[in-house]
C-alpha cells in the first residue's frame, strides 16, 4: 500500500463565535490518489485546504503532509514546505502580470534556490507537455483562461510537489477550458502525481478524480470511490 501524503485526525476549526467551519474531520490521502471535495458554499471545503496547505492551522487535531505535521509549523517553515512539497493552482490563477510566461513558471525554482540553468530547462519542458511553450516570451493578460491555467499548472508543478491541490480551478473558466483543465489534471493524475480539487464542478470531479470527500457544515458526510452528485 502507498504511503499517505495527507493525514488529518480529528481536525476541528472554528472562525469567531460561529459553528466550527471544520469538526473532527480525519481524513487519509495516499500517494498517487485524485481525490474531489465537495460541498455546498460554507461547508469548510477552503477551510479544509487551507489547513493542508498549511495556511491556517487548527484548534485541535492534527495535519500531516508528506510526512511534515503543518500545523506545527511556523509561519517561515509552512511557507518553505508550502514551496518545495504542495503545488497550488487557484481559480484566478494568481500569475504575476508584469512577467513573461516563463518568468511565472520558473519563480518557484528561483525562490527555492535551484540553478538558472536547470530551472529553465524544468520551465521549458513543462511549457512543452502542457502545451503552451510557444507563449513563454509572452505576458500573462495576452493568454485566454484556459492557457494561463496552464501556466499555473507548470508553475504548480515546477518543484515536482508531492501534492497539487487545485482551488476551484475551473472556477473561471469557460466549459470547453474547464474540460480542458479537467483532461490536463487526470492525465497528470495518471502519470503520478498526488491531485485534491476543491470544486463546485460535478463536471470537472468526474472527469479527473476517482474518490470523492462530501463536505457538509463541516463534516465529511460521504467519502466514496465514484463521484455522485454536487448538491
Amino acid at each position: 500500500m502507498t504511503a499517505p501524503v495527507i493525514e488529518l485526525c480529528d481536525v476541528s476549526r472554528r472562525y469567531d463565535e460561529g459553528p466550527p467551519a471544520l469538526r473532527d474531520v480525519s481524513l487519509t490521502v495516499r500517494a498517487g490518489e485524485a481525490v474531489s471535495v465537495l460541498g455546498p458554499s460554507g461547508s469548510g471545503k477552503s477551510t479544509l485546504l487551507n489547513l493542508i496547505a498549511g495556511l491556517d492551522r487548527p484548534d485541535s487535531g492534527t495535519v500531516t503532509v508528506d510526512g511534515v505535521r503543518v500545523d506545527g509549523l511556523g509561519e517561515a517553515a509552512a511557507a518553505r514546505h508550502r514551496r518545495d512539497r504542495i503545488g497550488m493552482v487557484f481559480q484566478f490563477f494568481n500569475l504575476l502580470d508584469d512577467l513573461t510566461v516563463a518568468d511565472n513558471v520558473v519563480l518557484p525554482a528561483q525562490l527555492a534556490g535551484m540553478g538558472r540553468g536547470e530551472a529553465a530547462r524544468r520551465a521549458t519542458e513543462l511549457l512543452e507537455v502542457l502545451g503552451v511553450d510557444r507563449h513563454a516570451g509572452a505576458f500573462p493578460g495576452r493568454l485566454s483562461g484556459g492557457e494561463r491555467q496552464r501556466v499555473a499548472v507548470a508553475r504548480a508543478l515546477m518543484n515536482r510537489p508531492a501534492l497539487l491541490l487545485a482551488d476551484e480551478p475551473t472556477g473561471a473558466l469557460d466549459s470547453a477550458s474547464g474540460e480542458d483543465v479537467g483532461r490536463l489534471l487526470a492525465d497528470l493524475n495518471a502519470d503520478g502525481q498526488t491531485i485534491v480539487v476543491v470544486t463546485h464542478d460535478l463536471a470537472l470531479a468526474r472527469s479527473c478524480t476517482t474518490r470523492t470527500i462530501r463536505l457538509v457544515d463541516g463534516g465529511i458526510t460521504a467519502d466514496t470511490g465514484a463521484v455522485e452528485s454536487a448538491r
